[in-house]
């Protein structure tokens, strides 16, 4: 059985949260905890995503419009578990070769760097046709036990079972961090050269910290392509590395508790503006004659096109992201020390 409408609605929302907020996590694992700026997060929840597919789907015989070599088609549900390790890996695995080549680089240099080879990867995705499916995607990747629990079960069942998830890598990374690991990592952060003075591999921390943090996105990669069903490479553009930039620093640098309410609200902002056309045209029709005219003036002078509602979602997430740097770095569950101590090493 299904879920009412606003029932599926809410579910998706929180579904998708919890997918953001463990990319949030990882990473606040790169910048929060080692003061890391990576530019190209998304590459590695895409590596995640793909792994995941490749791992799952039908053979290519079995499907329309299907371009790549190798379905591997594990079953369901047993599969599920082993395609979310490999995603993980695989994330963990682009984050290693992309760290390998940019850690060593300087703050600035690395944000550019590793925006480019997301790019780079990006291109990567959608020319390897034979192994990605090219532009098409993979649009047949398995939803475990969905025919058992039905339609509106199955939503439920992967809302809960993506919370836990979120919950466990929570939970994980607050003992890592708590760990003498977690301090060498806050010590590369606020200074380098500290570090090397004590004798520790500071490339090599990095390394680590990328690796843990790819890793993490790799993993919610798998359950985004489980999720939907299907990965596109315009699943996979710029714009989200961004967004998850906006939520760690509203919710708060070098807090996961905050990385993760920041995913939250601005998922929730996201899913829930979709529909500001159907709620303006409610509010007209209930009005009483007199003012049913008054919404057609005020919003006379903006365009009307399919594409407006959209752009203006990330105009106000660039002013919130604007706001929060300037009112309040430290973000909402941030601690102001941490930001300090951020702002003098840069």
């Amino acid at each position: 059985m299904a879920l009412p409408g606003i029932a599926s609605f809410l579910v998706t929302i929180g579904t998708l949260a919890c997918i953001w907020g463990l990319l949030a996590l990882g990473l606040n694992v790169h910048y929060g905890y080692t003061g890391l700026l990576n530019f190209g997060h998304v590459a590695f929840f895409a590596a995640g995503a793909y792994a995941s597919a490749v791992l799952t789907m039908p053979p290519p015989e079995q499907v329309s419009q299907a371009n790549y070599v190798i379905g591997l088609d594990l079953p369901m549900p047993l599969g599920f578990p082993v395609s979310l390790a490999v995603a993980a890996l695989a994330g963990g695995l682009l984050a290693l070769l992309i760290g390998s080549t940019s850690v060593r680089l300087g703050s600035h240099y690395l944000a550019i760097a590793t925006f480019a080879l997301a790019g780079i990867f990006e291109d990567v995705l959608v020319n390897e046709t034979w192994l990605t499916n090219g532009t098409f995607g993979m649009n047949s990747v398995p939803k475990p036990m969905r025919e058992t629990l039905g339609a509106g079960g199955w939503q439920v069942a992967y809302l809960a079972f993506s919370a836990l998830c979120l919950l466990g890598v929570y939970l994980l990374l607050d003992r890592l961090i708590d760990a003498p690991f977690g301090r060498l990592l806050r010590g590369v952060r606020e200074s380098e050269d500290a570090a090397r003075m004590l004798g520790k591999d500071t490339n090599l921390v990095k390394l680590k910290s990328f690796a843990i943090g790819g890793a993490i996105a790799g993993f919610a990669g798998g359950l985004y392509a489980h999720f939907l069903g299907s990965v596109v490479t315009e699943q996979f553009v710029a714009g989200v590395t961004f967004v998850v930039w906006a939520a760690i620093l509203l919710g708060g640098v070098a807090s996961s508790s905050g990385a993760i309410v920041g995913a939250f609200l601005l998922i929730a902002f996201q899913q829930s503006t979709r529909f500001i056309l159907t709620i303006y045209g409610w509010i007209q029709s209930v009005l009483p004659e007199p003012l049913s005219g008054v919404l057609p003036a005020i919003f006379a002078p903006l365009p009307d096109h399919p594409s407006f509602v959209p752009s203006v979602r990330f105009i106000v997430i660039g002013c919130l992201f604007v706001l929060v740097i300037r009112y309040r770095p430290e973000g909402l569950f941030g601690d102001p020390n941490e930001v300090t101590v951020m702002g003098e090493e840069e």
